[in-house]
């Protein structure tokens, strides 16, 4: 459904070390950047790539926006969690853990990255 996702970030080198060690724990290779400065991890499900605002304005998160990336376990996403505390994440919402849905059971777990934006792991639980 989706080509791709760009984020804005003040500090280019601290999202990519967020984001390579996240992404990196769900599987994903690290961020390879371009001659502009942005950061880009090419997966087959979607490219979701980093960048300084190219209006020159400050970067700034999304209030109510999350973006959701696939865990193929609860187990992946604790390892997703963990990583991105351990490289400048914030915890946010509830605990990781199972949550009741219009869409059946969801196993998430939510971090901020260091640029402020709410980002998820989620893995569905077979019923």
């Amino acid at each position: 459904m989706f080509s791709h996702v760009m984020l804005g970030a003040a500090d280019i080198e601290a999202s990519k070390t967020f984001y390579d060690a996240v992404l990196g724990a769900l599987g994903i290779k690290p961020g390879m950047s371009d001659p502009k400065g942005r950061v880009a991890y090419l997966h087959p499900g979607g490219t979701f790539l980093l960048t300084l605002p190219i209006n020159g304005e400050p970067a700034s998160c999304a209030n109510g926006g999350t973006i959701g990336f696939a865990a193929s376990s609860p187990e992946a996403a604790d390892a997703w969690h963990a990583a991105g505390v351990a490289n400048g994440g914030t915890p946010c919402e509830d605990p990781p853990g199972v949550r009741e849905s219009p869409f059946g059971k969801l196993y998430l777990a939510y971090l901020r990255d260091p640029a402020g934006n709410k980002i998820c792991a989620m893995h569905p639980v077979a019923a």
